[in-house]
């Protein structure tokens, strides 16, 4: 059992307030994801595209040079697919911490300033339907 005295003690709030915490959090994975989705269908496609020479020769010759090379030589494709790769395993880490270990004290603290911001402004606030309305 915990002490009183203890650091890891959680102090209760207002559960509506922690709903709108839980939400706001969620809009944020959920536009983390989105924005990954986004990525995959426009860059992706263009980037295996400035590659589909290099990809049909790989096809009948698969080589870790050939490929090495097809990653040295063109560039633009292989960063837009870094990018790609690199932003989803990010949210993933950044998704699989969040579900094991819980929300650090410093992101559950910026989430809770941001709800009461978009609740001080009302209606005009893009996120206020979602977080404080209803």
């Amino acid at each position: 059992m915990e002490q009183p005295g203890s650091p890891r003690r959680k102090i209760t709030l207002d559960p509506i307030f922690e709903a709108r915490v839980k939400r706001l959090h969620q809009i944020t994975v959920y536009g983390r994801w989105v924005f990954v989705g986004i990525l995959w269908i426009t860059v992706a496609p263009l980037s295996l595209w400035g590659w589909h020479y290099e990809i049909s020769l790989m096809r009948s010759h698969f080589t870790w040079a050939a490929l090495r090379y097809s990653i040295i030589y063109n560039h633009v494709p292989a960063l837009g697919l870094a990018i790609c790769i690199g932003t989803t395993l990010a949210v993933l880490v950044w998704q699989s911490r969040n579900i094991l270990f819980g929300l650090p004290p410093l992101e559950q603290k910026r989430l809770e300033q941001q709800v009461q911001r978009i609740c001080q402004q009302g209606p005009t606030h893009p996120l206020w339907k979602w977080v404080c309305g209803s």
